[in-house]
């Protein structure tokens, strides 16, 4: 399990597992602007690995730059297909490289890798490997997904339910990254967890004022992530946000770990950026969460 703090780690990260793959990358795209990466995957194609672009069919304001991406990817002799349009967006960030997923909470993007706090985490648990190679192979060839029980936690099909649970197991807790939590459901199991002594604190943004959640703006730089540490032992990455239409209307993509190392690290940066926003509750409009700029096309 290896956990990637942004900004900080940089591309490199992506650009080596690109590079460590030997016989195949799965990637699917929803934001792409990178140049260390999409030479990465042309590199990959050259030295004889099976690569597999699945790009969204839509994002907010950025369609001609995905279909120029398109045309750059099948020219470099990718295999490149794009998602339904059956979803209000296709939202997920995740790469499959031989036996490992890393589901990214960041796009393959300037602005998310360079001036974002993000995470990502990578994984070889043999279940939610396999998981995720379900769900891009259902999702390239538009047959339906039926989830199998694993860490993946796939939206619509899964994520009211798993993270429902995640949220519902906390005893001490609850550590949340998230721009906007909106969805009345979730937001009731944060009032009963916190009802039940559990500590509950939000760094984005909470629909509404609820006894018991402690919420702060990202003070110090633009948020993009959708994080939970649930007492302080296991942890939440993804593209889901809380969020009705998030959980329920489009593709996104996360995973559950269990990894008390990689939720450590998670907490350390938590609370790092919890105590610079709570000297800041009024900061300006740049520093705060991404749901005050662009919010339909993360």
């Amino acid at each position: 399990m290896k956990l990637i703090v942004q900004p900080g780690a940089g591309v490199l990260p992506v650009v080596r597992a690109l590079r460590s793959a030997k016989k195949s990358i799965d990637v699917f795209i929803f934001r792409f602007d990178s140049d260390e990466v999409e030479k990465a995957l042309a590199a990959a194609v050259q030295r004889g690995v099976a690569v597999r672009a699945l790009i969204a069919h839509t994002n907010h304001g950025g369609e001609p730059k995905l279909r120029k991406l398109e045309q750059r990817m099948l020219a470099a002799g990718l295999n490149v297909s794009r998602t339904d349009d059956d979803l209000q967006r296709y939202h997920a960030k995740y790469l499959i490289c031989d036996g490992t997923l890393h589901v990214l909470g960041f796009n393959f993007t300037k602005l998310d890798i360079a001036k974002s706090r993000s995470f990502a985490l990578s994984t070889r648990e043999r279940k939610t490997v396999r998981e995720a190679a379900r769900l891009f192979e259902a999702d390239l060839t538009r047959q339906p997904y039926s989830p199998l029980k694993s860490n993946l936690v796939v939206s619509p099909e899964s994520s009211r339910a798993m993270l429902g649970d995640f949220i519902k197991g906390a005893r001490k807790g609850l550590a949340i990254y998230d721009s906007r939590i909106q969805d009345p459901g979730m937001i009731n199991l944060l009032k009963a967890r916190a009802a039940k002594g559990v500590t509950v604190r939000v760094i984005g943004s909470v629909k509404g004022k609820h006894d018991g959640i402690e919420e702060y703006p990202l003070a110090t730089m633009r948020l993009h992530v959708r994080a939970i540490v649930r007492d302080g032992t296991r942890a939440f990455v993804g593209s889901q946000s809380l969020a009705t239409g998030e959980l329920e209307k489009r593709r996104e993509v996360g995973v559950i770990i269990h990894n008390a190392a990689a939720a450590k690290k998670l907490m350390e940066v938590f609370e790092a950026d919890w105590a610079e926003s709570a000297k800041k509750p009024d900061a300006d409009e740049d520093a705060k969460p991404e749901a005050t700029v662009a919010t339909p096309g993360r």
